[in-house]
């Protein structure tokens, strides 16, 4: 089943050095994207503590605090896929009317205004609605750039330029955790990841400045002679493009789910672990999984060209609840051998003992494979979200596809923070291992996608 619209013609092509300059910001805008997203889980945990209870810092918790922190925990990164989802819209909206460089710039100042606001929060709830205010430009950074970088480059292999996109992120991730190694996140000093998540406000002025614009966006305005564009986000939602706008949505929301409200739990129960006896443990768990999933991005783009649409996804899906079972129903973030993960950390740099593979935290080596396995969806999107749309709606159709997702993500990682404080008493990984089901989903309804062809609709 395929969608057939009317072809536009795609404007004059920019120049080389625009084409590079168009790839780069997209590419950091995501990258630091990524860094907001390691943000949530990284300092959640340490800033809840602080705001609660300042006065019990460095004391061990009460069983009914445990359960508010995870509950806390859970909040928060709710409010960060609400807003991304809200972001999606908005920003994909924007995309689509004033054209996908605007949009992309106040994307990024939205979430670097917004980040370095949340150093001055005193109270938690403050904390929470500054997260869903920063994450408005994380959700609407990604169809905007998707799209500015699809029609930039639309001769270029695809799936490279997904697996590129897909990876930014994670690049974001890995460098926000590598930080959190040498600069401890604790309830005493969790602020400071604030202010290096508005630093890329520069970008921003520079995008709004200095970035040209979609060629395939300006020509496709100039040939409806009009002003002011048909309303996108009414056009994907009747038909014939709702139910391709619905299946994008479902395809979206497993990923999203898996990794928000499954693979995410796996930072805060390495912190509560890790302790005071090794408070590095969370940031090593951040980096091997965010390593992973660098890698799962970068080839999800071939993966789906090589395997096919429908094949690929399905396969990702299965590997990514079978490696989930695993982590959560076996392991356990002290599984490891005679050395603590801070230990085989600074060995491999030469700061500490010679460390063999025999020794290495199992736990480690799991979340790396769980990243990169989960993080082959990452690539996978970029490319195949946007096929689904024409170019007159493709910022906010992909943006909604994707940021949808985090809606049912959102309900769901709600739904695992009542678990782990009425049911599971703060057991992370029994919360893990229910949330970690929505792969199973997604074996199913992958089938129910089109296919599409490598090329973008017109």
């Amino acid at each position: 089943m395929s969608h057939a619209v009317p072809n536009i013609d795609e404007g004059a092509p920019l120049s080389r050095r625009a084409r590079y300059l168009v790839l780069a910001v997209a590419f950091l805008g995501w990258m630091f994207a990524g860094t907001q997203m390691s943000i949530t889980p990284l300092m959640s945990r340490s800033a809840t503590i602080d705001l609660l209870w300042p006065d019990q810092q460095g004391q061990a918790l009460s069983q009914e605090q445990r359960e508010l922190v995870g509950l806390w925990f859970s909040w928060h990164n709710a409010s960060f896929l609400f807003g991304a989802a809200a972001g999606g819209l908005l920003f994909g909206w924007l995309g689509d009317r004033a054209g996908r460089t605007r949009a992309m710039a106040w994307s990024i100042l939205c979430y670097s205004c917004f980040s370095g606001l949340s150093y001055l929060v005193v109270d938690p709830h403050q904390l929470l609605v500054l997260r869903f205010l920063t994450c408005l430009g994380v959700g609407g950074m990604w169809p905007n750039g998707v799209a500015l970088v699809s029609e930039a480059w639309s001769e270029v292999s695809r799936p490279t330029l997904a697996g590129i996109i897909g990876t930014s992120a994670n690049v974001g991730i890995v460098m926000m955790g590598v930080a959190s190694i040498y600069f401890r996140i604790t309830p005493e000093s969790w602020r400071w990841m604030m202010l290096v998540g508005a630093m890329p406000a520069l970008l921003g002025i520079f995008v709004w400045a200095a970035v040209p614009e979609s060629p395939r966006w300006a020509a496709g305005r100039l040939r409806t002679g009009q002003v002011r564009p048909p309303a996108p986000v009414a056009e994907i939602f009747r038909p014939p493009l709702l139910h391709l706008t619905l299946i994008g949505i479902c395809l979206g929301t497993v990923p999203l789910l898996g990794g928000w409200g499954s693979g995410n739990w796996l930072v805060p129960w390495a912190d509560e672990v890790g302790g005071t006896a090794d408070p590095y443990l969370k940031g090593w768990t951040q980096v091997m999984r965010s390593l992973g999933g660098t890698l799962g991005s970068l080839a999800g783009g071939w993966v789906a060209g090589a395997l096919g649409r429908r094949r690929s996804y399905f396969l990702i899906s299965l590997a990514s609840l079978a490696i989930s079972a695993y982590i959560f129903r076996s392991l356990h973030p002290a599984t490891a051998g005679e050395y603590s993960f801070s230990d085989f950390a600074w060995g491999l740099i030469g700061a500490g003992p010679a460390i063999g593979i025999e020794t290495v935290n199992l736990f480690s080596l799991w979340a790396f494979m769980l990243g990169v396995f989960s993080g082959l969806y990452f690539g996978w999107l970029p490319l195949c979200l946007p096929e689904l749309f024409p170019t007159r709606v493709r910022s906010t159709g992909a943006g909604v596809a994707f940021n949808s997702g985090r809606v049912g993500a959102a309900i769901g990682v709600l739904g695992a923070g009542e678990l782990i404080k009425s049911h599971y008493g703060g057991d992370y990984g029994r919360v893990g291992a229910i949330t970690s089901l929505i792969y199973a989903v997604g074996m199913i309804v992958i089938w129910l996608a089109p296919k599409t062809d490598q090329k973008l609709k017109d």
